[in-house]
């Protein structure tokens, strides 16, 4: 079986398999939280969301630059910020009003914590109804930081953006050290499963990168990494055992890097086509993986309906039912939210690129005109005939 060319690599639109991965984090991440088996171990379903964040940024941000020759800071913020930013604030507003209205707004600890949520320093926030959301403070600090530290030395450093990236992801954790007293020690480490996404990115973009990794991507391989990344995953709670202590450091600390290298040498074979990756891809995986974000965020609520009204029900079946009835509702917010939000972002982003080109055209026309290619001047043309 041939592996994946760097040339294919590169043609890739859409990398469908990462739809079931990310299907597979938010559920592991839900059976943890309510009810799942210990030996699953799905807190470490997070640090695969961080893994993936950061290879598809960084893959769309080098891509955009191939295309056009620079990275819009402006856009990617608008894109950012219309994906991310009104299902959280929905579901925080949710959490806040059915608080107050329980009367439990301070006792449950949504109310201290409410200045961390609102800042994104959701990690260093307290146990609270909302506490799910603590991966998001990691993430939003490193769409703030990245792209400006990505253009600031990924063009002027030679282009070497490995030290780029290292140097982005250290500055990151000093911004993040200074915005908050706490007692969270293991915090440094996310950003690690971040980093590893980005440089993985990084590689596969390059063509030397790419063809260090290429045999990754031949079907075969795929199997076998998909398997072996099972067992690391089913391994995760011995692996941290026997990390535990190092340092000072617990082990469910320590055994973050491992899961990221795993999760990066996996996600290198999901993006060539295989058995692993048609399984990811099936219309199951996608539909969950497609509303993985708000299901991540809605657990709680789902979990707080089900305890309500079934306070009986524990362990693998409250798992179940609790991703259930989330799923339901994060298929209500992604109709409703995040679909027509994600539209908006698109249409102002075009709005903007419209009037943006407007004034090139004027701007040229203004200008003492000089002979140019047909080519060149067929895109004037049309760049002056644009509406804003």
């Amino acid at each position: 079986m041939s592996s994946l060319t760097h040339a294919d690599y590169l043609a890739l639109r859409r990398f469908p398999a990462l739809d079931g991965l990310r299907a597979i984090a938010a559920v592991l991440v839900v059976f943890f939280h309510y009810g799942g088996p210990d030996w699953l171990q799905g807190w470490a379903g997070v640090q695969m969301f961080f893994v993936l964040s950061g290879f598809l940024i960084t893959t769309l941000m080098l891509r955009e630059e191939t295309r056009t020759g620079e990275i819009s800071l402006g856009e990617f913020y608008l894109r950012r910020a219309f994906r991310i930013l009104p299902v959280y604030f929905v579901l925080l507003l949710v959490t806040v009003v059915a608080s107050a209205i329980a009367g439990t707004f301070f006792s449950n600890g949504i109310g201290s914590a409410l200045k961390y949520f609102l800042t994104f320093t959701n990690e260093f926030a307290g146990a609270s109804p909302y506490g799910q959301s603590w991966s998001l403070g990691i993430e939003q600090k490193f769409y703030l930081v990245w792209p400006l530290v990505a253009i600031a030395l990924g063009t002027v450093v030679l282009r070497r953006r490995a030290g780029a990236a290292v140097l982005g992801m250290l500055l990151a954790l000093v911004v993040v050290n200074f915005t908050a007293s706490h007692s969270n020690p293991g915090w440094p480490l996310h950003y690690f499963s971040i980093l590893t996404g980005v440089l993985l990115a990084i590689a596969l973009h390059s063509p030397r990168g790419f063809a260090l990794l290429r045999p990754l991507t031949n079907r075969v391989a795929q199997v076998v990494v998909a398997a072996g990344f099972v067992a690391v995953h089913l391994s995760v709670k011995p692996i941290a055992a026997f990390l535990d202590g190092i340092n000072g450091i617990p082990g469910h600390v320590l055994v973050i890097p491992v899961y990221a290298l795993a999760t990066a040498v996996l996600l290198t074979a999901m993006v060539a086509p295989g058995p692993a990756t048609t399984f990811l891809s099936t219309k199951p995986m996608q539909f969950v993986g497609e509303r993985s974000y708000s299901l991540y965020l809605v657990q709680t609520i789902a979990a707080t309906i089900i305890a309500f009204f079934w306070p009986a029900l524990f362990g693998l079946g409250q798992s179940v039912v609790v991703t259930a009835l989330g799923l339901a509702l994060a298929s209500v917010l992604y109709v409703t939210v995040e679909i027509p939000m994600i539209n908006l972002g698109r249409r102002v982003i075009t709005r903007q690129r419209a009037k943006a080109a407007v004034r090139a055209g004027l701007a040229q026309q203004g200008a003492p005109q000089a002979p140019t290619p047909q080519s060149e001047s067929s895109r004037l043309a049309t760049i002056g005939q644009a509406q804003p």
